[in-house]
């Protein structure tokens, strides 16, 4: 399978995007190699900012990511301009968008590569939170490799309702890929969508263990 070479403007803002995070949050990047270089892929970092997205975006050199976004942040029409040019997926998060899963589904079974937030929205104090029910859903459907991400400063360098962006430093770790087989069935041979969430989870869980560890 061709790996997506993405839009030229998406290798222009992420270039730039990661050139001038090197200076501002020192960024680093640890495990892209966990990213597979072809085929279709999820990603699922923690969410805690709006830098969630692009610094993700920033610790992969190799992929285009396609983000899974509400779709109110589409009204703004530059800003959802940008967004379809880089292939974001708006989600209604009011109700089950079937729309929005069947386009995710298509995306990844073509080969791309499907960063979504298991959280659904931005942690208010910086921890994780309980993850959305359709999470585990989707990922059983698609049956790619799934790759934890967890972020770690984007929370204190921008937390949810904060004017000011503080040059803390940022690092993201790709952890290695879940794959198909990895999760379990229910009692009926079927797909258990709360133990794959879980399970998501709890390695997300161990790549905040990992970034606090580095840090001593």
């Amino acid at each position: 399978m061709r790996r997506e070479r993405g839009h030229p403007l998406y290798w222009i803002v992420r270039g730039c995007t990661w050139f001038l995070s090197l200076f501002y949050f020192r960024f680093q990047a640890y495990g892209r190699e966990n990213v597979p270089a072809t085929g279709g892929c999820i990603l699922t970092p923690n969410h805690v900012s709006f830098l969630d997205p692009p610094m993700v975006g920033c610790g992969l050199n190799h992929r285009v990511v396609h983000f899974m976004a509400r779709d109110t942040l589409f009204e703004a029409p530059i800003l959802g301009w940008w967004y379809r040019k880089i292939g974001t997926i708006a989600i209604d998060r009011t109700k089950g968008d079937l729309a929005a899963l069947r386009s995710a589904l298509n995306g990844l079974k073509s080969g791309k590569v499907v960063c979504l937030f298991p959280e659904g929205t931005r942690s208010l104090d910086g921890e994780l939170q309980k993850p959305k029910g359709g999470v585990g859903f989707l990922i059983a459907k698609a049956g790619v490799p799934v790759v934890p991400v967890y972020l770690d400063g984007t929370y204190k360098a921008w937390p949810k309702g904060a004017k000011w962006i503080k040059p803390v430093k940022v690092r993201v770790y790709f952890g290695k890929p879940l794959l198909p087989e990895t999760f379990e069935l229910d009692a009926k041979g079927k797909p258990d969508y709360d133990k794959i969430v879980a399970l998501v989870m709890n390695r997300i869980e161990a790549l905040k263990t990992e970034a606090e560890q580095r840090k001593r």
